[in-house]
């Protein structure tokens, strides 16, 4: 298997095609990425943004460049001595638009008789025959009518601009709209109906996203057809795989691609809770690095901020910060008031994704756990007769309670277990009905069993990611996706410790800070993990803000205030759209269905006031300017530690230049590349950027690491955590990747309330002919240095150990 030694992602649209792409390798050649990561290139929704809607697997978006781009674009890569890596996406399909999309339209036609079936997960029985789209904007059908001349030629039902197929023989009669619906394989309903009476699996909850079943040998065989073909023809050398948890086997299609692919390099979109392993014995390389996003991000962040943050926490929340039932809660020694307030915001965190899990089981996914109840009851249902609506609750308590996206039957029961032990803790009073249907969840391979894991990360996503990340704002640098936010901070150690784990059992995973779903940017989080070190001065500039601008939700304005803060200077415009998604996804003040109108207009006012009141805009430019290069060298060290860590480190598109961009589609936006080939021709010519605005620092760290990873892999082959002495060691995160030592400044405030690195030195692994610092180019000879030295210039250094020529 051939490994890349590092990706830089683009994110392909219509206005960013892979003829674009191509015409920048170059640039990323002399950047130093060794392969060009791709967003989906298959035929997707016309106009999407992502093209993870895709509406025909057969072919390439013609949108996105088409074939010959994408010819182009490995032709490109290839003669450049690069690989190229891209995104696939074996879950789901795009049905917002049924003409687009060949097999929907099919079934839709032709219903259970359609050759597409099978390919889609529909219960028919709970639709009486039919399958149920929610695209009503009420129970009426009176805006229903008959096109003569629809999408094909062909007679069509319309409503407003979505067009359905007619079935053969059931218009020839003249019927009026609402007879021939009646008539239909479909039933077209109030798309408020769809969270509990949608009879298909999709995405999450995205009804316009429509499960499709690979582990059927033909629908793998014909949706993998056109990949396969990239592989044979050499047009691609990698995948990354999106979402495989919806799948039903997720191993068992992980070693059919292997097969499709002869044993390329296969990345998975998988999030790991905790110390949860990756599945050893997948065909895989392992993950796309948000477990490693996640100890980096930690690794930053200030332990002595904790207490503050998590009592500031407490009072703007309206989910106390309680300590556990029966804990005395006495005022503690001040020796263990840290470990209280992470005992605080551990069981805060655990009771609030409980009850927002629960939400969304019993709400916008209520329909998948009906299902369930039926599938129960299909195989034979439980041992004592119960009703269909305990089963549901029952159901709803399991998903709610399960501690990992989901388990891998037979691996992982013990997951399972746990969340059995847990739900009859919560519900005593249904104790006997939870046994006896985990006992039916636990029987691999059986159609209950394959729908719970399926479902269970659905809950987990929209529960804890969408929901609770929205809700917990202590420090809003730590609700990264991937990440546990009650896990504050990392020591040098324990971060040590997790990369000699990494470098064991998934040497070649992806290590990544930014993505296409990151809530923040890297460098927005980096600027955020500073108000760790100053939790009280975050308090007096919260209060002032919210006394200027009140909104009466204050766990909300923790998060707004936070956010607008990481990625300040922006437009209105973006400000007001992430504030709009944030508020809605929380749910607390309002939310998607029903919107609390008063409320978002007050929250649009508190925005406009930072940009046309001094007083507002002051406080938070204030702040600003107390945090700003404190989080520029957060950035900086951190961007340092991914590029360097054990891994394969990923660049997302722009990110090599300071990136303030919020959730998506903000962190979507078109990049400059024109600025970035300048800055960087410009320290190709030899001039050394200051560390400022322009980001032109970290385009040094970033393309003087990728270099160095590309040029010299000897130098990354081992990872030893090196320890610093003197009065300031606490400051520094140093390793040798085998010849290859980074050194990363931590705490940067409190670095500089000490009075800089003073006696502080770090002792490099024996070198004969000493260490070069690859930013700077100033060498250093022996093998015990000074801090102060070798960060002189920069908060961050890259020594090479010199090797005889």
């Amino acid at each position: 298997m051939r490994a890349p030694r590092s990706t830089y992602r683009f994110q392909l649209t219509p206005e960013f095609t892979l003829w674009d792409a191509a015409r920048l390798v170059p640039y990323l050649s002399r950047l130093g990425a060794d392969w060009v990561y791709l967003s989906p290139v298959l035929q997707a929704e016309e106009g999407s943004q992502h093209g993870y809607d895709v509406t025909d697997h057969s072919r390439i978006d013609e949108s996105r460049g088409g074939p010959d781009g994408l010819r182009a674009l490995s032709d490109a890569a290839h003669g450049a001595g690069m690989g190229v890596l891209v995104d696939i996406v074996p879950n789901h399909v795009g049905v917002a638009t049924p003409s687009a999309n060949p097999w929907w339209w099919d079934l839709l036609t032709h219903g259970q008789g359609s050759r597409y079936a099978e390919a889609f997960d529909v219960d028919w029985e709970a639709g009486g025959g039919r399958i149920r789209i929610p695209v009503l904007g009420d129970d009426s059908l009176d805006a229903l009518r008959i096109e003569p001349d629809g999408p094909g030629g062909a007679s069509v039902l319309a409503y407003y601009d979505h067009h359905f197929p007619i079935a053969p023989g059931t218009a020839d009669d003249g019927a009026d709209a609402r007879t021939v619906h009646a008539r239909q394989h479909y039933e077209l309903m109030n798309w408020r109906r769809e969270s509990a009476e949608l009879n298909y699996r999709r995405f999450f909850a995205v009804s316009s996203l429509a499960a499709i079943r690979v582990e059927e040998p033909w629908v793998f065989d014909e949706s993998h057809a056109e990949i396969g073909r990239w592989f044979r023809e050499g047009l691609v050398d990698g995948l990354r795989v999106d979402h495989p948890d919806g799948l039903a086997d997720p191993g068992g299609y992980l070693e059919r691609l292997a097969v499709l692919t002869g044993g390329a390099y296969v990345l998975i979109e998988k999030i790991l809770e905790g110390d949860e392993p990756l599945e050893p014995d997948w065909p895989s390389a392992g993950t796309t690095g948000y477990d490693a996003l996640a100890g980096i991000d930690r690794v930053f962040v200030d332990p002595a901020g904790e207490l503050g943050l998590t009592g500031l926490a407490a009072a703007l929340d309206q989910t106390p910060f309680d300590l556990p039932a029966g804990d005395p809660g006495n005022e503690p020694a001040a020796a263990d008031r840290d470990d209280v307030a992470d005992t605080r915001a551990r069981h805060a965190w655990h009771t609030l994704i409980h009850g927002t899990k629960r939400g969304i089981a019993d709400g916008i996914l209520r329909a998948e756990v009906l299902r369930l109840a039926r599938d129960i009851e299909r195989a034979g249902g439980l041992p004592t007769p119960t009703d269909d609506t305990v089963v549901a609750d029952a159901l709803a308590e399991l998903l709610a309670c399960f501690a990992v996206y989901r388990s891998y039957l037979p691996n992982g029961r013990e997951h399972l277990d746990h969340a059995l032990a847990l739900a009859r803790d919560n519900r005593p009073d249904l104790d006997a009905v939870l046994v006896e249907t985990a006992e039916v969840l636990g029987r691999t391979g059986t159609a209950p069993s394959i729908r719970f894991q399926q479902t269970s990360g659905m809950v987990m996503a929209k529960g804890v990611e969408d929901t609770a990340f929205y809700r917990f704002t202590r420090l809003t640098s730590l609700t990264e996706v991937g990440a546990d936010p009650d896990q504050f901070s990392l020591g040098t150690e324990e971060f040590h410790a997790a990369q000699r784990r990494r470098l064991d059992g998934m040497p070649d995973s992806m290590t990544t800070l930014s993505t296409h779903d990151t809530k923040r940017s890297e460098d927005v989080r980096a600027r955020i993990s500073v108000l760790a070190e100053i939790p009280d001065g975050w308090a007096g500039t919260l209060s002032k803000l919210r006394s200027l601008l009140p909104l009466g939700d204050g766990s909300f304005e923790n998060l707004l205030w936070q956010a607008l803060l990481g990625a300040w200077p922006l437009s209105r415009e973006r400000a007001q759209a992430y504030a709009l998604k944030a508020v809605r996804e929380a749910g607390v003040s309002t939310n998607w269905l029903d919107p609390d109108e008063e409320f978002e207009q007050r929250m649009a006012n508190a925005i406009d006031a930072v940009y046309t009141d001094p007083i507002p805009r002051g406080v938070l430019e204030s702040q600003l300017a107390s945090i700003r290069a404190a989080g520029w060298s957060n950035a900086l060290s951190a961007k340092l530690v991914q590029l360097t860590t054990t891994g394969v480190p990923d660049v997302y598109q722009g990110s090599e230049l300071w990136d303030l961009s919020l959730v998506d589609p903000d962190n979507r936006r078109p990049v400059d590349y024109d600025e970035r080939s300048e800055l960087l021709g410009i320290q190709e010519a030899g001039e050394l950027p200051e560390v400022d605005e322009t980001g032109a620092a970290k385009l040094l760290v970033v393309s003087t690491a990728l270099r160095v990873r590309r040029d010299r892999p000897e130098l990354f082959t081992g990872y030893q955590g090196l320890e610093a002495r003197g009065s300031a060691a606490e400051h520094v995160l140093a390793f040798d990747r085998g010849g290859a030592v980074t050194v990363a400044t931590r705490l940067p405030l409190g670095l500089a309330r000490h009075g800089g690195w003073d006696d502080t030195t770090l002792e490099l692994p024996e070198a004969g002919n000493g260490y070069v610092d690859a930013f700077t180019g100033r060498i250093f000879g022996d093998r015990e240095v000074r801090l102060a030295a070798v960060l002189e210039r920069y908060p961050v250094a890259l020594l090479e150990r010199i090797d005889e020529r």
